[in-house]
């Protein structure tokens, strides 16, 4: 009942536990800013799929203060001509999933998903057996997008 009774739902939260960590390939955080930070999605939908999350805790971003949206924007920003320059893709989808309903798999701590596009990168794979195909190890993608990062 303890548990129950005073169980924070961050103590559970992989964002928050990713930032208890030292950055590296064990929480893939390519870049901590004063209110939110970078990290690369360890199940990617595409390579280069990266995430920024602000560091406070919550389920949306309109509870969030002008500053930390602004600093998320530039983060993502930054992101994307990062992920130019090394994956050189076609495209880009970009947005945050708020709630379970509209298919946040964390609810409870808003990211916003920079997933790299490329003319013909759906194929069979993903439509007919639910599998993903990456050209690339995350630990080789998560070592080519920090050393670009700071360029």
């Amino acid at each position: 009942m303890k548990y129950v009774l005073h169980h924070s739902q961050a103590e559970n939260c992989i964002f928050c536990a990713a930032l208890q960590l030292e950055d590296g390939l064990e929480n893939l955080v390519l870049q901590r800013g004063k209110l939110a930070f970078v990290m690369m999605n360890r199940y990617p939908y595409t390579g280069g799929h990266l995430m920024v999350v602000p560091l406070l805790h919550q389920p949306s971003f309109e509870s969030l203060d002008a500053g930390i949206n602004h600093e998320i924007m530039q983060l993502i920003a930054h992101a994307m001509q990062v992920i130019r320059r090394v994956y050189r893709p076609d495209g880009f989808n970009v947005g945050a999933n708020i709630g379970t309903a509209a298919g946040a798999g964390v609810a409870d701590h808003v990211h916003f998903h920079i997933v790299p596009r490329w003319y013909g990168d759906t194929n069979f794979m993903s439509t007919v057996g639910d599998t993903r195909v990456l050209p690339e190890d995350l630990s080789d993608s998560y070592t080519r997008l920090r050393q670009a990062w700071d360029k």
